[in-house]
């Protein structure tokens, strides 16, 4: 008799090893979604191409925005019966990674990730029929307007109201608020901290919009005024803060992935830079302090990469681990993206301050994005709650 059997019970059989049971790779044909989004972002999303956003006057690169209509990505998880595509969050998620490889200066994010969400998860047939097939075409831009200033946000201190129909009140900062054709705000509804959401028509009387800067100018950002708009539900009455965490957890697994493929490009900008780079008749690459920074961004990239696919297996089945798998990628891929971009910069030295060089590409999209949809800090506490929920 063996120790365990001692003591009253025996080990569970060993089941045997089944390598697809714990396989987390995309499939052969999301590889090659992400060879061909890579391939034609080299193209059409060059480091030229984002500098002349940066440096110039349009709020983003509509010919790249069109060719990205005509490849269909719009519509990746937008089903056919709305003119979608019908594929999946997980192609969604592959196409992310590579947008945010290449800098794309887009209004992706918002139009896809939030406003086109908000659509699917809380639109009438109707509202779903007018705009889905027009943002799955690249002929319709939508953006979320939740933010009220720097404060974070709650159904309690929302300025924003609606009455009548009619919306009132200023949201700042609105990613592509100032090129958006409508968009998801968030007001409160009636007596007490209820919220609601709304669908504006952003062409329409009422609406001030001004262009705003920021860190990353290749992604703009506007001043919505709202003066007696009008406004049509999306979803019920008093419904709409539970919506607005629900869409909060499904952007934050996408834009988790542009932020690991921005964390991968400054590593990889980094690794061949310092192989490059000869100094005391060296490789800087063989310097102890280069490998280690290199290293730690390898770590920060790769925990990332592990939250975000535990994300996308999750928004992808639409499971209950959903809110503790976004906001375990939200933080990962933040704290990654911003590690790698900083690091890149001092692997350059000071060639990586200047304005020639790409490094501050990166570094202006990590400060971003660590922003856009809440701070590291506001996903950590949240992570910490919901997990402590689940252990309750």
């Amino acid at each position: 008799m063996d120790a365990s059997a001692a003591r009253g019970w025996t080990s569970p059989p060993r089941m045997p090893y089944d390598p697809r049971a714990v396989n987390f790779d995309f499939s052969a044909d999301q590889k090659a979604l992400r060879e061909q989004a890579r391939k034609f972002l080299a193209d059409q999303a060059s480091s030229a191409r984002v500098r002349r956003i940066l440096e110039g006057a349009a709020p983003y690169d509509a010919l790249l925005w069109r060719g990205m209509g005509e490849m269909g990505w719009m519509g990746t998880a937008i089903p056919e019966t709305h003119g979608g595509a019908g594929f999946g969050y997980l192609e969604l998620c592959v196409i992310a990674e590579e947008l945010g490889r290449s800098l794309a200066p887009t209004p992706f994010s918002s139009t896809i990730y939030l406003a086109a969400e908000a659509l699917l998860l809380a639109g009438s047939p109707a509202q779903q029929n007018r705009w889905l097939p027009r943002i799955a075409q690249g002929d319709a831009i939508g953006c979320f307007a939740l933010a009220e200033g720097p404060q974070v946000a709650t159904p309690g201190n929302l300025a924003t109201r609606v009455e009548g129909g009619r919306v009132s009140g200023v949201k700042l900062p609105v990613a592509d608020g100032d090129v958006a054709d409508f968009a998801v705000v968030v007001a409160a509804d009636g007596d007490g901290p209820r919220a609601s959401l709304f669908l504006v028509e952003l062409a329409a009387p009422g609406i001030t919009r001004t262009a705003i800067t920021t860190v990353d100018p290749t992604r703009s950002h506007a001043r919505v005024a709202l003066d007696r708009a009008a406004a049509e539900p999306l979803g019920g009455s008093g419904q709409g803060w539970p919506l607005v965490e629900r869409l909060l957890d499904r952007a934050a697994v996408l834009v988790a992935f542009e932020q690991l493929g921005g964390a991968q490009a400054s590593l990889d900008m980094a690794r061949e830079y310092a192989l490059g780079r000869f100094a005391f008749g060296r490789q800087i690459a063989s310097f102890q302090a280069i490998k280690h920074k290199l290293a730690d961004m390898y770590v920060g990239v790769e925990l990332a990469r592990s939250n975000a696919y535990y994300g996308a297996w999750a928004l992808a089945k639409d499971a209950r681990e959903l809110p503790v798998a976004a906001a375990a990628a939200r933080v990962a891929a933040s704290e990654a993206y911003y590690q790698a971009a900083k690091e890149n910069i001092q692997v350059h030295g000071g060639m990586g301050f200047t304005w020639e060089f790409d490094c501050h590409l990166h570094y202006r999209r990590a400060k971003l994005t660590g922003l856009m949809l809440g701070s590291a800090r506001r996903w950590k506490d949240l992570l910490v709650a919901r997990l402590e929920a689940g252990a309750a």
